[in-house]
């Protein structure tokens, strides 16, 4: 697990378990190139939580690119959160995951301070890099020092949060020692989990991030990852998205969706008990049935209760 002080409520909520605990990410109504209905979306997510899931994860898309397909949630990261918090309670609110090298790290420090604050320390940070390659020029930023600004904002992320007044220069910009970002966050720091590889190398991310956040993998990549991960980073906690449509027939064989599967419900209990055996400590799965009401209610009775 990470340092004292980097454990706050949501991050307890997804990782303090023994086994595999599961979240759902938005936009709960499938709704990825278009404004979600915002009272369908929340009445899932309040769904969600009612029936048993641990996390609630928001993806940070600044733009809208067509080629690369969707457009995340649409709606900004920081004020959806904190909408999502005031109609749930204890759930985990997470972000899957906030480009730093498109943000100035002063504004996302306040921000995720913020919801933190305002979700009594339900917020996990996952942060990422980036993958869509027009957006660097957009905000004129060189997409060949993506691997150093992201270097440069977990650092100014965490000093910010833990220190008053603090000192502190970047390609971002300088504090001198006369400028505090406030408010600071429920714990020392707001819990980190670099997605991806986010352009560093494993012992980086190990000795830096609170965890690993990671795309879908193939069972053999995964288990192997895992492993290397274990040797690299201890006990801290790995997680993966996974699209997944419930078949009708629950005895139905896998077939291939983009990154996930379609199943049956019997397939796919067997297949996460044996992520779970293999050492996955959280799964975000995107539900992509029509009805996902009653998907999310299927999936939580028959898999999530079940492991």
């Amino acid at each position: 697990m990470p340092a004292d002080g980097h454990e706050n409520a949501g991050y307890r909520r997804l990782f303090e378990p023994d086994g595999l605990t599961f979240g759902t990410g938005f936009p709960l109504t499938g709704a990825n190139r278009s404004t979600p209905d915002i009272e369908a979306e929340l009445r899932l997510a309040e769904h969600a939580e009612a029936v048993g899931f641990d996390g609630l994860w928001a993806r940070d898309v600044p733009t809208y690119w067509p080629k690369f397909g969707d457009s995340g949630q649409t709606f900004d990261t920081w004020p959806w959160l904190s909408h999502v918090a005031a109609r749930t309670d204890e759930i985990a609110l997470g972000t899957s995951s906030v480009v730093l090298t498109l943000r100035h790290p002063l504004h996302v420090a306040k921000s995720a301070a913020t919801v933190d604050r305002l979700s009594d320390g339900r917020l996990v940070l996952g942060v990422a890099s980036g993958d869509r390659d027009p957006e660097y020029p957009a905000f004129d930023v060189d997409r060949e020092e993506r691997g150093a600004l992201f270097r440069e904002s977990v650092d100014a992320l965490r000093t910010v949060w833990r220190e008053e007044f603090p000192e502190l220069e970047g390609r971002w910009g300088r504090l001198e020692g006369d400028l505090d970002v406030v408010p600071k966050p429920t714990t020392e720091t707001i819990p980190l989990l670099p997605t991806g590889n986010a352009r560093q190398s494993r012992e980086w991310i190990a000795d830096h991030g609170d965890g690993w956040l990671f795309y879908h993998l193939p069972e053999s990549t995964l288990e192997s990852y895992l492993a290397e991960w274990r040797a690299a980073a201890g006990d801290k906690p790995f997680a993966i998205a996974v699209r997944v449509e419930l078949a009708d027939d629950r005895t139905a064989d896998p077939e291939p969706l983009h990154l996930g599967f379609r199943a049956g419900v019997e397939w796919f209990r067997d297949y996460f008990r044996r992520l779970e055996a293999y050492g996955l400590d959280h799964a975000i799965i995107g539900i992509q049935n029509d009805d996902r009401e009653a998907a999310l209610a299927t999936f939580a009775d028959e898999i999530v209760d079940e492991l």
